[in-house]
């Protein structure tokens, strides 16, 4: 059973018709020019901000923009590449086995779809959402990062606190075809005004549809 407030469930589309008409072109952060660079600057993204992996990624990718680029690289030589975005040592790892299991199994392609991207090191459901939606336009699940997470509650789309679960709750509020948006606009709402410390509740445009405006 959903386990949301009724109330707010109501509001469910006028919450996403508020944030289509403040955010229309809003898009994923994170630059990349192909699927596997998507892939690699999402596990960068880990416990790192957008701004400071695309720092990274700009130098890095000019240099290794394709998959086969990152089999042959060092260990050594990424963990420096990526040091400034924590975590550097697992994220190095995840990323060198990475390139070498899409090569040696999937001809060097990322796959398409979620059964094949949770066997890829690294690669957990969250940053499979973010492949298949944002680079390969499909709808299987939504992107549940700290933003979604914290916003979901705040709203009272969901009473969950497990990423997983969350997910669950915003699948059943939400047609299929607006799973992509929905997240990508809540996670650029948390950034710019719904902050996890003193949000900004009286220039939000969601405060009247919001359970927890000016409480938090």
């Amino acid at each position: 059973m959903l386990n949301i407030n009724i109330r707010m469930a109501k509001n469910t589309k006028e919450i996403y018709d508020k944030l289509k008409k403040a955010y229309p072109n809003v898009k994923c952060a994170l630059i990349h020019k192909n699927a596997w660079q998507l892939l690699v600057a999402t596990i960068l993204s880990a416990q790192c901000t957008d701004v400071r992996v695309n720092k990274v990624t700009k130098e890095l990718f000019a240099k290794y923009p394709k998959v086969e680029d990152f089999s042959s690289l060092p260990l050594e030589k990424l963990k420096k590449y990526i040091y400034s975005t924590g975590f550097y040592n697992n994220k190095a790892k995840n990323i060198k086995t990475a390139a070498e299991k899409i090569i040696k199994e999937f001809q060097g392609k990322v796959p398409d779809n979620m059964q094949d991207l949770l066997t890829i090191p690294g690669v957990a459901r969250k940053t499979a959402n973010v492949i298949l939606s944002v680079w390969f336009r499909k709808n299987e699940g939504i992107v549940v990062d700290t933003h979604v997470l914290r916003l979901a509650k705040r709203l009272g789309l969901t009473k969950e606190s497990d990423p997983k679960k969350v997910e669950q709750d915003l699948l059943k509020l939400y047609p299929q075809a607006q799973w992509e948006r929905i997240a990508t606009m809540l996670i650029f709402h948390g950034r710019e005004v719904c902050f996890a410390k003193k949000p900004n509740c009286e220039g939000c445009f969601l405060n009247k549809v919001c359970p927890n405006a000016f409480k938090v």
